[in-house]
């Protein structure tokens, strides 16, 4: 008798990175009209309503990405503790992004974050290209959101610096 059905590890995996993506969006909710919609924001910024489809998207397509990096090497394992805890560390940072930058309104530590989430983002990539190319070309999107993320947050960064 089978424990765990065989669709389930991909289910979990695809579904792991929204958790922390839920759990911001109740600070992302709380603080958009109360603080975000005071900061001054360049011409190119997004629309609020962008936000969450993309990270939905995201999140799922890198989601995936680490289920076929786990299926591929065999599950937990020695092999995997190196590309799977790169990509459990790039979570990690992630999600703290949101009480950073919104919860705690640190602009200048939310971009820090970003930079370190984009790093950890492009070693993960780099290590999963070798196990599974599928896997890191799902990252492709993330990586080039995240530069754009970082380049968003830096100019909300510089021109709210003064702001109390």
């Amino acid at each position: 008798m089978e424990l765990v059905p065989a669709w389930a590890p991909a289910v979990g995996f695809t579904l792991l990175p929204h958790a922390g993506g839920f759990l911001g969006s109740s600070i992302t909710k709380k603080e958009i009209p109360a603080w975000y919609q005071t900061l001054q924001k360049p011409s190119w910024c997004p629309p609020n309503w962008v936000f969450a489809p993309v990270w939905g998207t995201l999140y799922t397509s890198m989601g995936y990405g680490s289920y076929l990096v786990w299926k591929e090497l065999g599950g937990f394992n020695e092999k995997s503790v190196v590309p799977l805890g790169l990509y459990a560390g790039n979570l990690a940072l992630n999600w703290a992004w949101t009480p950073i930058f919104f919860g705690a309104h640190k602009m200048g530590w939310g971009l820090v974050t970003l930079l370190l989430t984009t790093g950890t983002a492009t070693a993960t990539t780099a290590s999963w290209y070798n196990i599974n190319k599928t896997a890191a070309y799902l990252m492709v999107p993330y990586l080039a959101w995240l530069s754009s993320a970082s380049a968003l947050n830096y100019r909300i960064w510089k021109d709210n610096r003064n702001k109390k």
